[in-house]
């Protein structure tokens, strides 16, 4: 069951119960989002609609075209691959990093993300296994303490969960390999041995582009 949230406002509220019909699967890659009918299934008005559709939007999970509207994004296998070749620079630079300077404090951090993981994926959440999940790979670029690479490992990490949301077989595995992975990559760093938190980094994102469904296939 789906816990009860808090509201700051309604553009906050607008916001999370679009993101939740995203990561849900309710709503379809490239569907038509009108600002007017979900102000009113919502029962709020445009205004916090549309500063939702474009905190969605600086996420990857929205495309807002002028004069057009919204869209729920709909990227192709070309942009996701991409995405992963700027992504995978970014974090092996990262985890170099890093494994030069991680203390205990992000060490014990990533093994409450891992354990976080664990839950999410047994409970089918993937919600909460995308924010586990993300903050695995933030924690790892705020230990090598580089706040301008941090920053872009950040920016990244919200576009190519995006394409988790919207073609990530998570709902239909019975084991999620990102798990042991991670479990690898926590072990390598530990032992602050970055040649091989490189190697596992690497691979771990070409595993997870490859998982990624072809958005331009017929399966």
């Amino acid at each position: 069951m789906r816990e009860p949230r808090l509201y700051t406002t309604s553009a906050d509220y607008a916001y999370q119960e679009l993101r939740h019909k995203i990561v849900t699967k309710q709503l379809k890659p490239g569907q038509r989002l009108p600002e007017v009918n979900i102000a009113v299934q919502m029962g709020v008005s445009r205004t916090p609609v549309r500063e939702a559709l474009r905190r969605l939007s600086s996420e990857g999970l929205v495309n807002i075209i002028p004069n057009s509207g919204a869209r729920l994004a709909s990227p192709t296998i070309k942009e996701m691959e991409d995405t992963f070749i700027v992504r995978e620079k970014l974090e092996c630079l990262s985890i170099a990093m890093a494994a030069e300077r991680i203390g205990d404090r992000h060490l014990r951090r990533l093994e409450e993300l891992v354990l976080d993981e664990v839950r999410a994926v047994e409970d089918r959440n993937l919600e909460a296994y995308l924010e586990a999940y993300e903050w695995f790979h933030r924690t790892i670029a705020d230990a090598g303490a580089n706040k301008v690479l941090a920053e872009f490992v950040g920016n990244i990490l919200a576009r190519t969960n995006a394409y988790v949301v919207f073609y990530d077989p998570f709902y239909e595995q019975d084991e999620n390999p990102t798990l042991e992975e991670h479990k690898s990559i926590l072990e390598s760093l530990s032992h602050r041995d970055g040649e091989a938190s490189i190697a596992l980094m690497r691979a771990h994102l070409r595993r997870s582009m490859s998982c990624l469904k072809n958005p331009d296939s017929d399966d």
